[in-house]
């Protein structure tokens, strides 16, 4: 029986010890919450004060400068649709459609490695945008860095630059055919074009342009294939693969012809700048 009060009194002690503790934990749990709700309240408020950086403000001649926050932010934007620039409205298209093409033709699988084409269509593209880009950087980038023009100033001359030369490297009937889709009207200059219908009608220029180059690139090629296999075929040699038969014969006539060079001659000839 006693034995019974002591285990009655120890079990009333520890359920007395946990109440305690959990009382303990509540209040300070509030405490702690309220602590943690106030930093949460205050850092927000740091924020708050941080983010009036992201201002625009217009000035007496009615032109809008930008807080150098809001700047970044566009430049950051601006490189990730750098690529599609790139592609869209340069000569690298035009130029990595015909490196590959020849490749295929001369039937070296991946001589030269695709790091290599890549190489030298971005080095051949600033080579043909040469003349646009140092004016785009004359008349546009370097007058905003001085802060005489604003931002759409300078924005609308350098796309009125990149206009131009993709207006003369377009197909008149290309550029006819995204007029007459988008219902647009004739216009007078190159900078009146809008870059919705241009964009469209230049990539599809250069997509047709290419693929007639590659195949003017492809015909000799083909005739050595087809010299080789018939000899093969006359000597009874069908086991003997043509094209591994060929492949010297293409790379010593891509040789003595000079064919690098006449090739990058020509795609660079093909270009209005």
């Amino acid at each position: 029986m006693q034995d019974a009060n002591q285990m009655r009194f120890g079990i009333s002690g520890l359920l007395c010890a946990l109440a305690s503790t959990a009382i303990f934990i509540v209040s300070n749990g509030e405490a702690m919450a309220q602590d943690a709700a106030s930093s949460l309240a205050s850092n927000m408020a740091g924020l708050g004060a941080g983010l009036p950086a992201l201002i625009s403000s217009n000035a007496a001649d009615g032109s809008t400068s930008y807080s150098l926050s809001l700047q970044i932010l566009a430049l950051m934007t601006a490189m990730t649709v750098l690529p599609s620039l790139v592609l869209g409205m340069t000569s690298f298209t035009r130029i990595i459609i015909v490196l590959s093409i020849l490749r295929q033709a001369m039937g070296t699988q991946q001589t030269p490695p695709n790091q290599v084409l890549i190489a030298i269509a971005l080095f051949l593209t600033f080579f043909i945008m040469s003349p646009t880009l140092t004016n785009i950087y004359e008349t546009a980038a370097e007058p905003y860095l001085s802060g005489n023009v604003s931002a759409e100033s300078a924005l609308s001359s350098a796309s009125g630059d990149m206009k131009e030369f993709m207006v003369k490297n377009t197909r008149k009937d290309d550029l006819n055919m995204f007029l007459d889709l988008a219902a647009k009207g004739a216009v007078e200059t190159p900078k009146d074009v809008p870059l919705t219908v241009l964009l469209p009608a230049f990539i599809t220029s250069e997509l047709k342009t290419a693929f007639q180059i590659g195949f003017l690139l492809f015909l000799p090629f083909l005739v050595i294939d087809m010299v080789v296999a018939s000899v093969l075929m006359s000597l009874g040699m069908m086991m003997l693969s043509p094209m591994l038969v060929a492949l010297p014969f293409k790379l010593l006539l891509f040789v003595l012809v000079d064919g690098w060079s006449m090739t990058v001659g020509s795609l660079v000839a093909t270009y209005v700048v």
